[in-house]
């Protein structure tokens, strides 16, 4: 077949098949326009979950009457200019392809009036020809109506699903359109009923009434409120606490200068974030902003504009880890039923305090070692017990005493003119597993080992950082064969893991040599550990595998160091689990992300047994 010209129909259509997958790509680009335009309001209305009818009407600045016809001409754009306008796209849009794509697979209608002016046009497209624009009754803005999708495509028009399933992602774009515009009032119509009518929020009380509104109560009730700016990045919104994940990851919303995307290395941020308080195959529930200068992100990088790519990859993804990772840290057991203590630091008092540790652990009251057991001596990379320590840095015994006393000393009963703690004060203990306490709300009921738990490990964690020893040499380095690019990781990243333990040197184009590893883990799989860390690098410009790895023997000797179930504690003893409580960061969760209490509210227990009924 002989090279030519394609027309200006196919190629137009061609640019349709990238651009416009089914009816909710349609009104992405339409209502993309209309906010580019400046709209206040936007309309949208559906016939047949969008494949008879999309019509998209909005208050924005309006089109000339001259700039009709390049409206919906291929590549014609007021957005961008020059190559510089690209590099620092500030809009929603900017190609230049939307309109001339959707009017050549539809019957295609555009009529605006510009702001100021007294007369409406109109214009029309069918069949890849273009009507000369003609008056129209319209007010300020702009109308655009999109009739039988895909008529002219029929191949394409049957890969459409059903009226229902397109318009459920008609609403789903218009929910994540709503959250990242709180200063527009959208109204959405399907087959002449009205499905959504959000009004402008215009203070912080009414953006989280609108998120309440797109995503349910729930939300809005176990959700924090976040802001952080660093390093010429600003991050705002809300991320639901882990009480609040949910099985499917259905509730993400993370915009880029508003832009909803899907980021490989953001999704990675946020799963790492999460990852010490989130329960086995949970999805957390954000709906985060990240701005940053235009220039520092490339919008230009996927057909739909629905990916992204950084420029400093890795100075985003520890923003974003940084970020999540406080918020959620500065979260502790009783917030939500009253307030936390502002400093947050456990209080003491000559009281006998809670003897959690079981019969194994490190440094009896006469001051004598017991041994360890085998189990814990391979966690802790021990060979013959705690006073051999040495072969594993002499911190390993930091942690065995750590954990032996982990919990202090328990509160003296408040007096009654005292303000009420957030957890209360102990009522009794059931069944050797759960302690009951009594708050101004109600009831509040804790599992004691897994709040003892998460006491433990933070304790654990704060002693690994608090220890300057954390390396041990390998006997025979180790040589790695490797790709290039995690070869080229390691030689750049080797100072950063030198301070985790690990030592990897660039032995070649494609290889690296492995010297020591971090004393935690002198019994791991050394070079699956460097292999997993260097992929990571490689792939994100971070990692924090070293940490999840050292985190997670912790969390075993925390969970075997915790008070167990079946263990009888006094009143004074309870206390001081729950003040401890209150004192300790993610406490709300155990290490494996199960919750630690929960609040029973007198309006609840008034149902239970129809108290005013």
């Amino acid at each position: 077949m002989p090279i030519r010209q394609l027309s200006s129909s196919l190629i137009n259509q061609i640019a349709a098949g990238e651009v416009i997958e089914r009816p909710a790509s349609v009104v992405k680009e339409l209502v993309e326009n209309s906010l580019d335009a400046g709209a206040r309001r936007i309309e949208i209305e559906l016939e047949a979950g969008g494949t008879r009818l999309i019509r998209v009407r909005d208050d924005g600045t309006g089109i000339a009457a001259a700039e009709l016809p390049l409206a919906v001409a291929a590549h014609a754009t007021s957005k961008i200019a020059s190559f510089d306008d690209l590099v620092h796209v500030a809009t929603l849009g900017f190609r230049g392809e939307a309109l001339a794509s959707i009017a050549s697979v539809s019957r295609f209608a555009l009529t605006s009036r510009p702001r100021g002016s007294a007369h409406a046009l109109c214009i029309e497209v069918a069949d890849g020809r273009s009507t000369e624009p003609h008056p129209a009754q319209h007010p300020e803005g702009s109308s655009v109506e999109v009739r039988e999708l895909f008529h002219n495509v029929p191949a394409r028009r049957k890969f459409l699903r059903a009226e229902r399933t397109e318009f459920l992602h008609i609403d789903e774009l218009v929910k994540a359109l709503a959250l990242a515009h709180p200063d527009v009032a959208f109204t959405l119509t399907h087959d002449a009923r009205s499905q959504r009518v959000l009004r402008v929020a215009s203070d912080e009380a009414a953006r989280l009434a609108r998120v309440a509104a797109l995503l349910g109560d729930e939300f809005a009730a176990q959700c924090l409120a976040v802001q952080h700016t660093a390093a010429g990045l600003s991050l705002h919104g809300w991320v639901g606490l882990p009480a609040a994940a949910r099985a499917q990851a259905d509730r993400q919303y993370f915009y880029v200068n508003g832009r909803l995307v899907r980021d490989r290395v953001v999704s990675h941020a946020l799963r790492q974030a999460y990852s010490d308080v989130l329960f086995h195959g949970r999805h957390p529930a954000y709906v985060l902003f990240l701005q940053l200068d235009p220039a520092s992100v490339d919008v230009n990088v996927h057909p739909a504009k629905s990916e992204v790519r950084f420029r400093e990859q890795r100075l985003v993804h520890d923003f974003l880890f940084r970020a999540l990772h406080e918020a959620l840290a500065d979260t502790r057991a009783g917030q939500g039923a009253g307030q936390a203590r502002a400093d947050a630091q456990p209080l003491r008092a000559d009281l006998p305090a809670l003897d959690a540790s079981p019969a194994w652990l490190g440094v009896a009251a006469s001051g004598t070692t017991r041994p360890v057991p085998p189990a814990y001596q391979a966690a802790l990379g021990l060979r013959h017990g705690v006073r051999d320590a040495a072969r594993a840095g002499a911190g390993a015994d930091s942690y065995v005493q750590l954990l032996a006393g982990a919990l202090p000393a328990p509160l003296p009963a408040a007096s009654a003119a005292a303000a009420i703690p957030p957890l209360g004060h102990a009522l009794a203990q059931l069944k050797g597993v759960y302690v009951l306490a009594e708050n101004a709300h109600g009831l509040v009921l804790v599992d004691m080992h897994a709040a003892h738990e998460r006491i433990t490990y933070e304790h654990l964690k704060a002693g690994r950082a608090a220890s300057s020893l954390r390396a041990q040499r390998l006997l025979v380095p180790l040589t790695l064969p490797v790709s290039a690019r995690e070869a080229a990781a390691a030689e750049e990243h080797g100072a950063a893991l030198a301070g985790f333990g690990l030592e990897l040197l660039r032995a070649g184009p494609d290889s690296v040599r492995l010297t020591s590893v971090p004393a935690l883990l002198a019994d791991a799989d050394a070079a699956q550990l460097a292999r997993d860390v260097l992929a990571e690098l490689a792939e994100h410009g971070s990692s924090r595998r070293l940490e999840e790895i050292e985190n997670e023997l912790l969390s075993t000797l925390a969970c075997h160091g915790s008070v167990r179930a079946g263990r009888r504690l006094n009143l004074a003893e309870m206390d001081a689990l729950l003040r401890e409580m209150e004192a300790t960061e993610r406490s709300g969760q155990c290490n494996h992300g199960r919750p630690t209490w929960v609040q029973v509210s007198l309006a609840e227990l008034d149902r239970l047994f129809l108290r005013g009924r």
